[in-house]
């Protein structure tokens, strides 16, 4: 199978496994020195910094080609600081890191390429690296690893293998970083390849494709998260997705809007009946029937707005009670308390007749009494197993639900 094909066969299948995000990957390009820094003089003459920066701009221009969201950081022959280059990176909201850099050795004889990526089964006292980049371990390598075979492939320079290092752009970032060293200025045949603009074109053309060929992981800011088995979980299950730039914003405040098209996902709105009950004492979301609230429009809501449709399946269901001032609010951030009134409701309307008695539950949550209007749907989800406390005494009724904390209760949901 040519190279064509086994891209436009990657790109088939993962477009089919991740349909947000196919191409939507973004990739921060670092060349190595530059300014007053020219990095390795080659035998040759030929300066590292020159060398790297030709490279970075072929790598870019393969990557873009291939449908890459592409960042450099330095754009032109300037120096960049080692902390500039990552604090820029950390910035940029990107999947992953490439710095490109050529190589040099005293003895004048040594050649071929590596890939230098952290590894925290060899950590360096004097060089911690940051928490994330310790357990971004597995995902650098693999890039490491796909970069160098792709590299190696398409220049014949000898192979190096990969590097374990503490070099500082490779251990301090946020997301799979690699520092890959093309070839040796320092020996004669290697610099007579960085020398050649065919070959490092070649060489570019390896590193992208090596790019290409490595998935970075699924929503890289919740790699250290507490709750990311859960919020995986459900995105393979189709149920929740993360935002651009392959990012899940795990402790963002959840919206109503997204709630309510969660809830459609879960229990399928169209699928099921309207129940009333008596209407609760605060005007919020969900609080039983109200006359004529299946043709109640809200000022707020136009029909343009992306939940409006998931807003009208609610509506059908008697699921909305919107404010005195004609507006529903879909994009405020839903609390605690409304998500467990709500999430009882729909349970209660998709359960048979015999299920939907519950147990009595006294009050274990200091600010959850029993007169608490949201209080029954607390207790009983809490009996379930599906949801807990801020701690073992508070619930925090009033406090805003987050995407990570709905990602666990889902996945509650669906384990039991």
């Amino acid at each position: 199978m040519t190279l064509l094909k086994r891209l436009i066969l990657f790109t088939f299948l993962f477009t089919l496994a991740f349909p947000y995000q196919a191409f939507a990957y973004k990739v921060v390009l670092d060349a190595g020195h530059g300014g007053s820094d020219p990095g390795a003089i080659g035998v040759n003459g030929l300066r590292e910094k020159d060398v790297n920066w030709d490279i970075t701009q072929k790598v870019r221009d393969e990557l873009t080609a291939l449908g890459y969201e592409v960042v450099l950081t330095r754009k032109d022959d300037s120096y960049w600081a080692l902390a500039q280059r990552v604090e820029f990176t950390n910035a940029q909201q990107a999947d992953l890191f490439v710095s490109i850099h050529a190589n040099a050795h005293p003895d004048g004889k040594t050649n071929g390429s590596m890939v230098l990526y952290y590894d925290n089964a060899y950590p360096q006292e004097d060089y911690p690296a940051s928490e994330t980049m310790k357990q971004l371990t597995p995902y650098s390598k693999d890039l490491a690893q796909h970069v160098l075979n792709s590299l190696v492939a398409a220049v014949g320079t000898k192979n190096l293998g990969l590097v374990p290092s503490a070099v500082y752009v490779a251990r301090m970032g946020t997301i799979p970083s690699i520092l890959v060293e093309t070839a040796f200025l320092s020996q004669s045949s290697d610099a007579a390849l960085l020398a050649s603009d065919a070959v490092r074109a070649k060489m570019a053309k390896g590193i992208a494709n090596g790019i290409a060929a490595y998935a970075p992981p699924l929503f890289t800011d919740t790699l250290t998260h507490w709750a990311r088995e859960a919020i995986v979980r459900m995105q393979n299950k189709g149920v929740i997705e993360g935002m651009a730039a392959n990012l899940f914003e795990p402790d963002r405040a959840l919206t109503r809007a997204e709630f309510l098209t969660l809830m459609d996902r879960v229990f399928t709105f169209s699928e099921m009946k309207a129940s009333c009950e008596p209407s609760g004492t605060v005007t919020s979301l969900v609080y039983g029937c109200q006359a004529g609230a299946a043709e109640q429009s809200y000022k707020d809501l136009p029909t343009s707005h992306w939940a409006s449709p998931v807003f009208a399946k609610a509506k059908k269901l008697n699921l909305l009670q919107g404010y005195s001032d004609g507006t529903i609010r879909p994009n405020q951030p839903i609390t605690r308390g409304e998500v467990a009134y709500l999430f009882d409701h729909l349970l209660q309307l998709s359960a048979t007749a015999n299920s939907r008695q519950q147990a009595a539950q006294l009050p274990s949550f200091d600010d959850v009494p029993s007169t608490l209007w949201s209080a029954k749907a607390i207790y009983a989800l809490q009996n379930k197993g599906l949801i807990n406390g801020i701690t073992n005494t508070s619930f925090k009724p009033d406090q805003t639900i987050t995407r990570a904390e709905i990602a666990a209760l889902l996945n509650r949901y669906y384990v039991k």
